[in-house]
């Protein structure tokens, strides 16, 4: 079965972006991608993760402005993490290459993420069928939407296919 959409409160999120230089101290370099990274972005996620993740990527970098992050350690992409991509509000996808795993990578891209949202003015954040639950918690206090399985992943077409 799978898990509950999750919520964040994102004003009560401290507006402190010092996670981009601790990120920078260990060669990882956090920001928002530019039109040239485009395809190599979407290639990479294609090749590591769910084609859904590639789909809602490519939605991220279509809004105005891009609504997704990008990790790069030594000019290779390391992580991203998206939002505003399945529905406005929504976080995620989030996807780490897994040499940068528990080194709080996955952390920053979602803080960034988080607090892009809190300026853009959003006073909350969904996170849509959360894979990790205690991940969430941590990073960003999110509470566990009781009853919200599959919500509004019920029309995704390889959700229902996988149902039938």
């Amino acid at each position: 079965m799978p898990a509950n959409d999750m919520l964040i409160k994102l004003y009560a999120l401290i507006d402190a972006w010092e996670f981009l230089e601790t990120q920078r101290g260990r060669g990882v370099e956090i920001r928002k991608p530019i039109g040239p990274d485009r395809h190599e972005l979407i290639d990479w996620v294609r090749s590591f993760f769910p084609a859904s993740w590639a789909s809602e990527l490519e939605q991220s970098l279509s809004n105005r402005p891009i609504s997704c992050f990008i990790a790069i350690h030594q000019h290779a992409i390391v992580g991203f993490a998206c939002y505003d991509a399945t529905a406005l509000g929504f976080f995620g996808p989030l996807g780490v290459n897994r040499d940068f795993q528990g080194k709080g990578v996955g952390s920053a891209l979602t803080r960034a993420c988080l607090l892009d949202m809190k300026l853009k003015g959003y006073g909350y954040a969904v996170v849509g069928m959360a894979a990790s639950p205690s991940f969430y918690r941590r990073v960003a206090g999110a509470v566990t939407i009781e009853g919200s399985s599959p919500g509004i992943y019920r029309s995704c077409i390889s959700l229902t296919r996988t149902n039938e």
